[in-house]
């Protein structure tokens, strides 16, 4: 089991998400990944957003804990620094692991029930704060 960390940006009314295209279906997850170990939920949030994103975040409130092979803490955060899309992590650069496409981009969060977000209950928790 292994807990991980995700950062929820919210910026013009548009989320922050990965579309992933894996194995011929087409998903989307909030930027995050496991936390290492030594290394709180927060500080996890933090470096996956500066990975997978390319920006450094303030990083709010959790507004989700979801368990699935561990917990999963979902972060209300805040880019501060850095340019959306250009992240560098290993899904970007390790053509090795063979996991599918990463792309980063921004949903407008009235399209969240309309697509295949993981995990739903997190994007339906959104359309309810943010309407």
């Amino acid at each position: 089991m292994l807990d991980r960390a995700s950062v929820v940006i919210i910026e013009n009314q548009k989320v922050a998400l990965i579309k992933r295209k894996n194995a011929g279906s087409v998903y989307y997850v909030f930027p995050g990944g496991g936390i290492e170990k030594e290394e709180s939920p927060e500080d996890g949030a933090r470096r996956e957003a500066f990975e997978e994103l390319g920006v450094e975040v303030k990083v709010k409130e959790c507004i989700a804990e979801v368990e699935y092979y561990g917990i999963q803490y979902y972060f209300l955060s805040e880019i501060i620094n850095g340019t959306f899309g250009t992240g560098q992590g290993e899904e970007y650069t390790d053509k090795e692991r063979n996991r599918g496409i990463y792309l980063p981009v921004w949903v407008d969060i009235s399209r969240l029930s309309e697509i295949d977000v993981k995990p739903k209950e997190v994007a339906i928790q959104l359309q309810t704060i943010f309407r």
